[in-house]
């Protein structure tokens, strides 16, 4: 599969390929965004009617309304598209952050389980989580939280561990 170029905050081997990469389902901008925008959007009404006699206080409350539902919605985008799931011919990555990064990175031969849950609305929109487990740990090492087609990314997982457990080689 073709991607864009590498992303700055990891660097693959010359014979290491990406074979899925994502970020989480809109969904998870949660429902923050809608009320943001609503707020922003009836702020731009309460600012609309308070204008009409001139700039009063009613117009200076609702231009406070449209920052705010503004900044708050601009603040969920931002989460949503910092957050990146990576899927290599030999590495899991994770990363989240706007001003500091977190990456979590697990090499493929460390892998020992994995599991794929979705909810009924998970189904029903077509996200859901993806879990691994790592040996000598019995908590999830590493989750991809509401990844869009699950199914997808499960199978290209699956398929990379089979690669590397049975000789090894990548696909």
């Amino acid at each position: 599969m073709a991607f864009g170029s590498t992303p700055d905050w990891f660097h693959i081997s010359e014979d290491e390929d990406i074979v899925w990469e994502s970020r989480p389902h809109p969904i998870t901008m949660g429902s923050g965004l809608p009320i943001a925008l609503a707020l922003a959007l009836g702020g731009l009404f309460v600012a609309g009617w308070g204008a009409i006699d001139g700039v009063g206080l009613l117009a200076i409350l609702g231009l406070g309304l449209i920052a705010v539902g503004v900044a708050v919605a601009f603040a969920r985008y931002l989460v949503w598209t910092n957050t990146r799931y990576v899927i290599t011919s030999s590495e899991l990555y994770k990363k989240r952050g706007i001003v500091s990064r977190d990456v979590t990175q697990f090499r493929l031969e460390r892998v020992q389980n994995t599991s794929l849950s979705q909810s009924g609305l998970g189904r029903l929109l077509g996200y859901g989580d993806l879990t691994v487990y790592t040996a000598g740990s019995g908590e999830p090492e590493l989750t991809f939280e509401r990844v869009p087609r699950p199914e997808e990314a499960s199978s290209r997982l699956s398929d990379q561990l089979e690669a590397v457990m049975t000789d090894g080689s990548t696909i």
